[in-house]
């Protein structure tokens, strides 16, 4: 198994960034090397990264959590998570879809109830994404976590 590292992103991987974004089909606005954390592997190849995004309102999110296929399972996700979470200091809020929910429980984040107050940017994408969920009737819905 090859290993990996972590390091600040640089100008040189926004095009790694916006790859990997594109590939794995989450959300491409707020992307802004500066903020990423990339992996990269023992050749230089960027196979990983995530981002903490500051919102308008003051709130922090983990976003951007992405890892090449070829590199899931191999503790990457879990790298990026962690050395977010120790750079950042609580709340930090997350949005990912219901069936991820496990996933970032085990980093020590938790659903927000329904009713618990949200910070704006949350509160407002969280309204949207329900009324997109009545209009296609989906099963899955949009979480929305926080590390407190």
């Amino acid at each position: 198994m090859q290993a990996f590292h972590l390091r600040r992103a640089e100008s040189a991987d926004q095009a790694a960034i916006g790859r990997i974004i594109r590939r794995v089909g989450i959300n491409p606005t707020g992307i802004r090397w500066q903020r990423f954390l990339v992996a990269e592997d023992g050749v230089g190849r960027v196979v990983g990264c995530g981002q903490v995004k500051l919102h308008a309102d003051g709130s922090r999110e983990l976003a951007s959590i992405a890892v090449g296929e070829a590199w899931r399972g191999r503790g990457v996700a879990r790298a990026i998570i962690q050395a977010l979470q120790g750079q950042a200091r609580p709340p930090l809020w997350l949005m990912c879809r219901s069936v991820l929910v496990p996933l970032y429980a085990r980093y020590g984040f938790r659903e927000a109830g329904r009713d618990e107050p949200l910070p704006a940017y949350f509160r407002r994408v969280r309204g949207l994404a329900g009324w997109l969920r009545r209009l296609v009737r989906s099963d899955q819905y949009l979480a929305v976590m926080v590390w407190e």
